[in-house]
C-alpha cells in the first residue's frame, strides 16, 4: 500500500476539493487537503454540506496514476473509486464498532441516519483516468444539527467518546488506501465486499423514481457492470437505475 505524502490542513476554506482542484496540476504525490472550517462545501446533487466549524472531518483526498491509483484505469472503471472510498470509510466505522452501511452511491449511513457523505470528483483523458480528488464529510464530534438535515447522526452520538480529527483523519485515509489496493490487485472482491455492504439490501423498502415520480417497494440485489443499481420489484422483476433515478424514501 502506498502512503500519504502530505496532508495538508487549513483553519478555513471554500471547499476542499475546491482547492484540491487548484492545486491538483502542480502535485506529484499523494496528498490530503483538510479543513476545520468549510465555508461552501459541497454534497451529492449540488447539494451544500452543513458542518458544525471544528467538530467534523471535512477533507479530500487526491490520487494520480501511480500515487494511490492504478497506472492504467480505464474511464468506465471510475466505479471503482467509489467503492474504495466508501469501503474505507465504512472499514473505519466498524473498527470503531458502528455498524455502518453504504448508501448507493457513496453516503454512508448507521440505521436509517447519515454519518458520513462522499463527493468524488474525476478526470478523464484519453479514455483513462487521469486523477480522482476524493471529497469526504465525516460527522464526528457534531450533535446538534441544523433541522433541514432530516436525519444526520455524528459518530461522538453512536460512541459516547470524542475524537480529534488529526487522528481520525490518518486512520480514515489508510483505511481508504488500503481499499485502493485492493482495487488494484482484487478488483472483484472490493465488489463483492461492497454489494454486501449495500443500505438496505436484500430488504423490501419505500422508493422512488426519480423518473417517473412513481413510488414503489423493491429489493436491493446488487449493482451491474455499469454500476447501475439493481432492484427486485414486487413482481419479481429486476430493474436498474442510475445515479439521481432514485430515491430512497426514509421515515
Amino acid at each position: 500500500m502506498k502512503n500519504m505524502t502530505d496532508i495538508i490542513w487549513y483553519e478555513t476554506i471554500d471547499s476542499t476539493n475546491e482547492q484540491a482542484k487548484r492545486l491538483f496540476p502542480g502535485l506529484t504525490g499523494l496528498t490530503v487537503i483538510a479543513a476545520k472550517e468549510q465555508t461552501s462545501g459541497r454534497g451529492q446533487r449540488g447539494n451544500t454540506w452543513k458542518s458544525e466549524p471544528g467538530s467534523n472531518l471535512t477533507f479530500s483526498m487526491i490520487l494520480k496514476p501511480g500515487c494511490g491509483m492504478s497506472d492504467d484505469l480505464p474511464a468506465d472503471c471510475q466505479f471503482v473509486i467509489s467503492e474504495a472510498a466508501a469501503s474505507g470509510v465504512r472499514d473505519f466505522l466498524i473498527s470503531e464498532d458502528v455498524q455502518a452501511k453504504i448508501k448507493w452511491p457513496n453516503d454512508i449511513y448507521v440505521s436509517d441516519k447519515k454519518i458520513c457523505g462522499i463527493l468524488i470528483e474525476n478526470s478523464i483523458k484519453g479514455g483513462k483516468l487521469t486523477g480522482s480528488i476524493i471529497g469526504i464529510g465525516l460527522n464526528l464530534n457534531q450533535e446538534d444539527f441544523p433541522p433541514e438535515l432530516p436525519n444526520p447522526v455524528s459518530l461522538s452520538m453512536l460512541t459516547g467518546k470524542k475524537y480529534v480529527p488529526e487522528d481520525v483523519l490518518v486512520k480514515l485515509s489508510t483505511a481508504i488506501l488500503c481499499r485502493m489496493d485492493e482495487a488494484e490487485h482484487d478488483p472483484s472482491g472490493l465488489i463483492r465486499e461492497y454489494v454486501r455492504s449495500l443500505y438496505r439490501k436484500d430488504t423490501p423498502a419505500r422508493y422512488r423514481d426519480c423518473r417517473s415520480g412513481r413510488e414503489f417497494i423493491g429489493s436491493i440485489r446488487g449493482i451491474s457492470e455499469k454500476a447501475l443499481l439493481q432492484v427486485e420489484m414486487e413482481d419479481g422483476e429486476t430493474e436498474e437505475f442510475d445515479f439521481k433515478e432514485i430515491s430512497y424514501i426514509i421515515s
